[in-house]
Parts: C-alpha cells; structure tokens; sequence
C-alpha cells in the first residue's frame, strides 16, 4: 500500500534487457524525497494496475527491441490498446507522461515507447508532461537525467490539477502545501536526444545526493602534470567543481558462503524466452584466409533428434559463457580465488529499502560463484553510473574515489561518454584502472545485468539439409586501448571459435569441407522466428538480396530453399532473383565462391559482386560497395520495386552499410521515377510499410 502522506502516481515499465526497468527504479527511488510515491509495476503485470479506472497520473519508461518492436514484457498491453472496438475516449480521464529508449543506429527509433504514446493519445489520454526519447547511440542519460529532473514539477502540477477536479481545492493539507507549484511555473520539455539541443541546468540544492567538494577535502594523489584527461585523470573545470552525484542505491541482494556441495543448475533454468535445445556442433569451416582482416566461420548444428523448427530467415540465440580466464581475472582481484567454486545463497537483504526487491530471475538462489559469474553475468556491460556510484562505496584510496565520483556525476557527463561509454570500458577495466576498488559479489549481483544470449540469423534451409542447421559469423575482436590494457574476442564469438578450433580443417575455403568429428561439442539454442524477414509468399514475386560479409548468411538460406522448391515443383512459375554482395578482397574473404552454383542452376538469377580492397589499373574504376553496384544497376532495381512489386532484403552492418543502401534506393527511385527525393522518400516508406523492404542489420 502507499504512503497515505504521500502523493501517489503509477510508474510503469515495459523492458527488454534491464534499461527500462532500472531507469523506473531510480524514478521510484528519487519520488520520496519530492514527497510522491511511485506505485511500480511491470507493464506486464495488468492484475496490479487498471489503466481503465486509474485517477492519478502514469508515468512510462518503455524500451523498442528487435526492428522497432515493443519489448516482449509489453506486447500483451499493447496487442489490448490496439483492440479496434475501444471508443475514441476510452482512456480520456488519463494523464500520463511516457519515456521511451530507443536507439538511433536503428531505422525504427524508439518505436516501442512512440506506438504506445501514439495509441494512448488515439484513445483520448492527456499528456501531463512531454514525452521524451533517449537515444542509447549517444548515452541514454543526456535525455533521461534531464527528463526525471522536470518530471517531479509537471507531477505535481498534474496532481494538484486533479484535486481541483476532485473539488477539494480548498482543503489545505500539509501535503497539498508541499505540492503548489511556483507562480507562473513551465514545465513544458522540450527533448531531443541531439546533445546540441540539450540543456543541463544545476538545480543547485535538489533533494537527491549532493556532494560538495573542494580539492582541498580530500587527499589527491597529484595529478598537475596531466593535461589531458583520461579514464583515471580528470582536468578542470571538472577536476575542481563541486560533483552533483547520484543517490547512492540501495543494497539488496545478500550472498552467503555455504560449505555444503552440489550441482550447478541447467543452464535451460536460466532462460525465459523458452524451451532451449542442446545439439552437437558437426562442422565447422573458416571462410576466410588466414590474411583477411576478419576470421568468419561457418558451423553447422545437427537438430536432428531435436524439435527446433525454423525458416530460412529466422534467427536463432546462442547461450555462451563468459570468457574462463576474464572469470578466473576478476575472481582474483576480488580476492576470491579460493571461494570461486564453493556454492553461495543468493537472497533478498532483509530490511532493504529497495522496493519490491527480489532475487533476479537469472540468478539461482544455489549455485557456485563461478557459475554465476560465468554464465549468468554480462562482466563485459558497459558500467552504468549508478553502479559506479555504489563503486565509490567500495573503493579506499581518495583520489581514485573522488574520479569515480567525477565519472559518475553531472559535472563528468563528457568524461563519462568518452572514457567509459565510448570507450567500452567494463568491470574487468575499471578494477584495473582503480585497484583500491574491491566491491563485494553481492554489488555485482545488483548491478551487472543479466548475460544475454546471441542472436544469428540462420544461413540454411530445412528443405536443403534435413536435421542441420547453419549460421555464419565474424569472429570479433576488440583492439586494446588507453582505457582497456588488453586486446579482447567478442564474448560468443570468441568461446565459439576456441570451441571449434579441433574441428577446423587445413582446407578452409569450400562448404565442402570435412570439418568434422564425431565427438562433437554441443552448445544450448533456442529459437527466435523473423515474423517478417522471409522469402515472399508468392514464388513468381522477384526479390533483391543485399549482403555484404556475414551479412549474406540469410541469402544462403534462401537460396537453397528456393533451389529445392525449383526441384520439387517443376511447373511453379519462379519470380527473378538478384543477390548484390561484396567483401574486401575476391581472394581472401569471398565466403561463398559456390554462389556460381546457384547461378548455373537458375535458382539465381543475377550476381553482382564488388570488392573494397581491391587494386585496379582500369580506365573507370570498378564499384568497391554493394550501393556502388545498386546505383550501376539502377534501372533494374527500378523496374523490380516500381513494375514489379518486388521484396527488397538487407542484411549486414547498420552504420557502415545498411543506410548507404537505403539511401541509393531513394537515389533510384527518385531518378526512375522522375520525382524528388521527398516523393522517393514517401515510396520507400511506403514498401517499409507493406513489409517489402526488409532489414535485418546489426550495429
């Protein structure tokens, strides 16, 4: 129940991955000392709240995951607003104020929080405060802080509203005392996630965790020397300003040693998306040659005696581990070598004053620390500030508390983004920049989110090759740096590499290779189906692939699929098919020479291949990217998309690729269509719209 001397108002969450929900933990933190109290739920949890009867406001912190969907903890509340039998005013005596988090590298930005604020305002609801948008491409928290600054005013004002509403505006409280708004207050925000837009005032003395401090309070190792600043060296003005930090969180998860032993979990426990499959790697074969830039490696999955279903097009997650040595580094720095395999309670603190505190769900309440820090936390997030905040708590030596404290403050916002954000700097990383840091399991438990899965798209199809399942991928590397000490592999991309690494074969440049064992290593999937990514229902529909690198893995799925349904349906009439891909060098990173073979047979129409790296000692110099070729074969494109009613397919890397393509087809259309750009603009929006342009991009 809340606090009946507090004004109350609903907040609720719709996550995907944690953002959301920590955001509305610290807006529900922060209510108290404005003298509100928040009611927070999940959005999924509709039993506890009823937007249909609710009188106060409502405040929304909403996520977009996937190509601008809702997340999945939001789709039952979406799929009962969109119900079209609801009247025009069914949620007119509604006041809410919505904040969505969205990412700009993405076509559909913050999709998710823009279709409920878009619903909601069709039913009738009323903005009681601008909605904002964070974009997590530049740092969520140049929209979010400022946001929540502005939200307590406009609450209040919204409350005091209602009351007027309620016909009590004369009865004088103490509470109502506290919540009349300044004369003239505005507290309209205007929010744009461009930092160039952004304001950020100094509230001077705001109710929340103000530290003021000069150089001369603490004990600073000297610095003076330095000039610039870096990850553990700040410069003024931030080096001498007195630091607005954060509240510090409260503790809530407790870790107890146990002596007794046992067995760790399934890793199947850990995962809610749904039933997972443990299959046998068969065959694994590196693409590329040992000088390319990039290793990739195709691995096939034998899904036999399973009953995973997919299509080609579909996408499918990989539950990996953290790295062995990175788990084993950080154990030690802890201190807790020795303990990393005695089995540990994990349960709420009691007497928390964290709200509604309870256990993660991707945390068993028994397992080894090993376990936990192995396959249940991402020790490679990117810190937020809250848990840098609570870092301060755990860090002895003055001056590396005092540049935490900086990193996690207002003040070091732009230190923040450059040192920590930008630079990719993790757990790991920050221990070795602040060795007088030792935070306890339990810190890590709170604040390390939840270890996610890897999504690949699948590069097969089920009619091609019965009980197998391929995909294809780059093995990423991250280079060392002034903020990292040592050069690292992508998470799942490197513990796939190193578990493969027996069944590679000297011979690594043809799917036919014999990369195989017959004591393979078995890894633990579970699906995830493209609801739109997939060839056209229609076979005689012409459709065009583009797929530079690994972003050609889906096409190989489609293709085989549709070279099988030419065999076994000799007399359907099959739409022309054009695959546009590109790599570095013909020689080195060309990863399926044997699309010659699917061009022979017909299943392909037409390949156009270029290669960036290439020399050239012709007069014109040949295209070296994929939207090179698309502009060369202009009047085709065209007449697929314009004449024809053609599917368009992207895949690959969004922010080097994947908008340099759009922007050639609105570079097409506009030419053979003889309009401006605006109308070439409004047609592509209009082939997005009807799901024949179709993306599946990474960043």
């Amino acid at each position: 129940m809340c606090c009946e001397s507090k004004r109350r108002f609903l907040l609720l969450y719709a996550t995907q991955k944690g953002q959301a929900k920590a955001i509305a933990e610290e807006i529900w933190q922060q209510a108290g000392a404005h003298g509100l109290e928040a009611d927070m739920h999940c959005i999924s949890e509709m039993d506890k709240y009823n937007l249909e009867t609710e009188k106060d406001p409502v405040v929304i912190v909403i996520s977009t995951t996937g190509t601008g969907d809702p997340p999945d903890t939001a789709r039952k509340f979406v799929k009962k607003i969109q119900d079209k039998t609801l009247p025009p005013d069914h949620f007119a005596h509604l006041q809410y104020g919505l904040l969505g988090l969205g990412d700009s590298e993405y076509m559909f930005f913050c999709n998710g929080g823009k279709t409920v604020d878009r619903r909601l305002q069709e039913l009738g609801a009323q903005h009681f405060y601008d909605t904002g948008l964070a974009d997590d491409c530049v740092g969520l928290e140049l929209v979010v802080d400022p946001w929540i600054d502005g939200l307590w005013l406009a609450l209040k004002e919204a409350l005091q509203l209602q009351k007027k509403k309620e016909g009590m505006n004369n009865a004088i409280d103490p509470v109502s005392s506290s919540l009349s708004p300044a004369p003239n207050a505005v507290h309209e925000l205007k929010l744009s996630s461009e930092v160039k837009n952004l304001k950020l005032e100094d509230e001077g003395a705001r109710n929340s965790d103000i530290l003021s401090q000069k150089l001369d309070d603490i004990n600073l190792v000297d610095q003076a020397r330095d000039t610039e600043p870096s990850l553990v060296h700040s410069v003024p003005p931030v080096s001498q300003s007195a630091l607005n930090i954060p509240a510090l969180p409260p503790e809530y998860i407790e870790v107890e040693f146990q002596d007794t032993q046992g067995e760790n979990p399934h890793l199947s426990s850990l995962i809610s998306e749904g039933t997972t499959f443990e299959v046998p790697v068969t065959k694994a074969v590196q693409l590329t040659r040992e000088d390319a830039i990039k290793t990739a490696l195709l691995l096939e999955l034998d899904i036999a005696d399973t009953a995973f279903e997919y299509q080609p097009g579909d996408a499918f997650c990989v539950i990996c581990p953290n790295n062995v040595s990175e788990v084993e580094e950080l154990l030690h720095i802890l201190g807790l070598s020795e303990k990393g395999d005695s089995f540990v309670s994990v349960k709420v603190k009691q007497g928390t004053k964290k709200k509604g505190a309870s256990r993660p769900q991707h945390i068993p309440e028994r397992s080894t620390l090993k376990f936990i820090l192995t396959w249940c936390l991402e020790i490679r997030a990117i810190p937020k500030k809250a848990f840098l905040r609570a870092l301060v708590e755990c860090t002895s030596d003055a001056g590396e508390k005092r540049r935490l404290q900086e990193l996690c403050s207002r003040q070091g916002a732009s230190d923040y983004t450059r040192f920590i954000r930008d630079s990719n700097v993790c757990l790991l990383d920050l221990l070795h920049a602040f060795p007088s840091c030792k935070p306890s399991p339990n810190l890590l438990i709170e604040h390390l989110p939840k270890l996610q899965a890897r999504s690949y798209s699948v590069s097969s199809s089920n009619l091609y090759q019965p009980g197998r399942l391929c995909f294809l991928f780059n093995v990423v590397e991250f280079p060392a740096g002034p903020s990292r000490p040592v050069s690292r592999k992508g998470v799942c991309t490197g513990w796939l590499a190193e578990l493969v690494a027996p069944l590679l074969h000297p011979s690594k440049n043809s799917l036919d290779t014999k990369g195989e064992s017959s004591s393979a290593e078995k890894i633990s999937i579970f699906p995830r189906p493209n609801n739109t990514f997939h060839l056209p229902a229609n076979p005689s529909v012409p459709f065009i692939m583009v797929g530079p690198g690994t972003g050609i893995s889906p096409f190989i799925g489609f293709l085989q699929h549709r070279q099988k349904l030419r065999e076994q349906h000799t007399d359907w009439k099959f739409g022309e098919t054009w695959l546009f891909f590109g790599c570095r060098h013909q020689d080195r990173d060309y990863l399926f020479k044997q699309l010659r073979c699917f061009l022979e047979n017909g299943t392909l129409t037409h390949l156009k291949v270029c290669f960036s790296r290439e020399s050239s000692t012709a007069e014109v110099a040949p295209p070296k990217y994929v939207q090179d070729i698309l502009r060369i074969c202009a009047k085709e494109v065209a007449r697929v998309l314009l004449k024809e009613g053609g599917y368009f397919y992207v895949c690959g890397d969004k922010k080097h690729m994947a908008d340099d393509v759009s922007d050639a087809v609105v570079d097409i259309l506009s030419m053979e269509m003889k309009a401006d750009k605006l109308e070439a603009m409004k047609f592509l929006a209009m082939l997005r719209e009807a799901k024949k342009y179709l993306q599946d991009v990474w960043s």
